[in-house]
């Protein structure tokens, strides 16, 4: 499977008054770190959009384990990789490393998603195109 790793710094607006992350931050780094890892993988979310007459690719749960803490100045690492696609949703996992140690987990479910033929003012789920899949299959 294609993995992401991006590096980032901690910044003083990602942490609160006891200096460690605020932990609605790193569900933004998460976010960020998807668009970014379909971009490397070679298909933008912005291309998807385009491409196959998208509305987006809304995140439909969330949630996250913390391990350890990071603080102001601090350079973690984020993995990023899809676990397993459905026919119209997919499994991230990012794994936050802080050095070599395991900071914390983030898991998304996020579905591909556009207009409902019958009522456009609807929202339908769309099937994930093959050639997608395939771009995150490589190693």
């Amino acid at each position: 499977m294609f993995v992401h790793r991006r590096d980032v710094q901690i910044q003083w607006g990602d942490c609160d008054p006891a200096n460690i992350v605020y932990y609605p931050r790193y569900f933004a780094m998460f976010d960020d770190s998807t668009s970014i890892m379909f971009e490397a993988a070679g298909c933008s979310k912005q291309e998807l959009v385009r491409r196959y007459g998208l509305v987006g690719i809304p995140m439909v749960d969330t949630r996250a384990k913390f391990y350890i803490p990071s603080t102001h100045g601090d350079w973690i690492t984020i993995e990023s990789r899809i676990e397993s696609f459905g026919r119209s949703s997919f499994e991230v996992t990012h794994k936050v490393y802080k050095g070599k140690q395991l900071a914390l987990e983030g898991f998304e479910t996020r579905v591909l998603v556009g207009r409902d033929p019958n009522d456009p003012d609807k929202l339908k789920s769309a099937p994930i195109p093959e050639e997608v899949r395939d771009k995150f299959m490589r190693t």
